[in-house]
């Protein structure tokens, strides 16, 4: 598609990289969550190479859907990715037995899963 392919270009032509991109929003998504009493991120560069990935591919997901994500197309997309890696719903976030609470319908989310999703979104949207 010739927007995205756009995109990318502005991104390269300005020396920005999708990870970079991906270390921003999982920072902010960290703190978020900080001040929800969620402790449980850590720093980009101390994140494992898993989580890493994932935020990754969750940037590239918001820039191939730009005019059109929503809070819910990115829940469905990192459910989808996470359960074909193998992780299944489980009360506890659980990285060896990959488990995670999340991994349940949008709409069963709690309101402050739910704003994780409008917060990565809008890190993406402001490098547009």
């Amino acid at each position: 598609d010739q927007a995205v392919n756009s995109r990318y270009a502005s991104l390269t032509e300005r020396g920005i990289s999708v990870e970079q991109i991906a270390a921003v929003a999982h920072g902010a998504n960290r703190a978020f969550c900080q001040t929800i009493g969620d402790n449980s991120h850590q720093d980009w560069n101390d994140s494992p190479l898993w989580q890493r990935a994932s935020a990754v591919a969750g940037v590239e997901f918001v820039i191939e859907h730009l005019d059109a994500v929503t809070p819910k197309m990115m829940h469905s997309n990192w459910a989808h990715q996470k359960m074909n890696e193998g992780w299944v719903y489980g009360p506890e976030k659980d990285p060896v037995k990959k488990t995670h609470p999340c991994l349940a319908g949008y709409e069963s989310l709690p309101d402050e899963q739910k704003q994780k999703d409008n917060l990565f979104i809008a890190v993406v949207k402001s490098f547009f």
